[in-house]
C-alpha cells in the first residue's frame, strides 16, 4: 500500500458509517450536496464564458468561490469535507451563487449546523391555494402567522375580529405588537393580562431557536421600546412551548362578545408558519361571525 493510500484510509478511519461521528457525516453530506449543486449550473447561467477546454460539468470550484467572494482554497476544503468553520453569511452567499431553492437552502444550513439569517426564505409561500383556503373558511376567522406572530394573510371575517386590519400598515400587523400597543386591539381581548403573559412566554421560547435572526430581534426591540408592559412581562423570563386549544373570548366592537376555539394548523415542518383558525363555540357566536363577515364584505365593496 502506498503512503498516499494509507493516508486516505487513515482519513476515513476504516469505520462504518454507523460508527462515524455525526459531525463528520454532516461534513461529507455537505460536501456532496455542494458538488451536486455546483455541477448542475452552467457557466452561461451565471454569465461566464464556457471556454474550449472545459471538462468539468457545471461550474468549477474556483468559479463558485469567485462568485461567492470566498477563497478558492477554503471552498475546496469545504467540498473535501474538511473540518472548518463556515459562517451564516458565507452560506447565504453560496446559496445565492448555487441558486438554491427554499428546500435546498434549508438543507444547506441544516447540514452546516448554522442559523439562516434570512428566515423568510424558509417559510411557506402564500400560494393562491392557501389564500383560497382562507376565503373558504369564512365566516370562520382565519389567518396565516409565522413564529414571530406576524400576520401574513387573513380572510374577511378575521379582518374585523379585533379591529380593521386593513387600516393597519403591513409592517405593524403583528399579533404581539398589536396586543401590547394598539388600544382597540387590546380592548377586544378578554382576560388581556393572561393572554399577554402567555404570548410573551411563547415568544421567548420560540426565539431560542432564532437568536441570530434580525427579524426576530426587530420585533423584540420594537416591543421593548414601545411597551413598558411588555418590558415588565419580558423580565419574568417565563417560557411556554405550546398551549392546548381552548375557548377564547373577544369583545368585538361591531357585533359584541365572541367565544371561539383557537386551532393552529401548521403549514410545514421547517417554515414555522401556521394557519390560525377560530371555530365558533356556540350558536350566538356563529351568528355574530356571519354578521361580521357581511360587514367586512360591505366595507370592501
Amino acid at each position: 500500500m502506498t503512503q498516499d493510500a494509507a493516508l486516505a484510509r487513515g482519513e476515513r478511519g476504516d469505520r462504518s458509517e454507523g460508527d462515524a461521528r455525526p459531525a463528520e457525516i454532516r461534513r461529507h453530506e455537505l460536501a456532496g450536496f455542494l458538488r451536486s449543486r455546483r455541477e448542475r449550473i452552467t457557466p452561461e447561467d451565471v454569465g461566464l464564458p464556457r471556454g474550449a477546454r472545459r471538462r468539468t460539468p457545471g461550474l468549477r470550484r474556483e468559479e463558485v468561490a469567485h462568485l461567492s467572494a470566498v477563497g478558492v482554497t477554503w471552498y475546496t476544503w469545504l467540498e473535501q469535507a474538511r473540518d472548518i468553520q463556515v459562517s451564516a453569511q458565507v452560506l447565504d452567499s453560496l446559496a445565492r451563487t448555487l441558486r438554491l431553492d427554499v428546500s435546498e437552502r434549508a438543507h444547506l444550513f441544516g447540514l452546516a449546523g448554522a442559523i439562516d439569517p434570512a428566515p423568510a426564505a424558509s417559510c411557506a409561500r402564500l400560494t393562491p391555494e392557501l389564500r383560497q383556503m382562507l376565503d373558504q373558511l369564512d365566516p370562520m376567522p382565519a389567518c396565516v402567522q409565522n413564529g414571530r406572530y406576524d400576520i401574513l394573510a387573513y380572510n374577511s371575517t378575521y379582518r374585523l375580529l379585533l379591529c380593521d386590519l386593513d387600516e393597519i400598515p403591513p409592517e405593524d400587523r403583528n399579533w404581539m405588537l398589536l396586543a401590547f400597543t394598539h388600544e382597540q386591539w387590546r380592548s377586544a381581548i378578554v382576560s388581556l393580562d393572561d393572554v399577554l403573559r402567555i404570548m410573551a412566554a411563547k415568544f421567548r421560547s420560540g426565539m431560542a431557536d432564532h437568536l441570530a435572526e434580525p427579524t426576530w430581534k426587530s420585533v423584540l426591540n420594537r416591543l421593548l421600546d414601545e411597551s413598558a408592559e411588555f418590558r415588565e412581562v419580558w423580565e419574568r423570563h417565563e417560557v411556554v412551548r405550546s398551549v392546548p386549544s381552548k375557548v377564547k373570548h373577544f369583545l368585538n366592537p361591531l357585533v359584541g362578545p365572541l367565544a371561539v376555539v383557537h386551532t393552529d394548523l401548521w403549514l410545514g415542518r421547517d417554515c414555522g408558519a401556521r394557519m390560525v383558525t377560530y371555530t365558533p363555540a356556540d350558536d350566538a357566536t356563529r351568528a355574530r361571525l356571519d354578521t361580521l363577515r357581511e360587514l367586512s364584505l360591505s366595507r370592501s365593496s
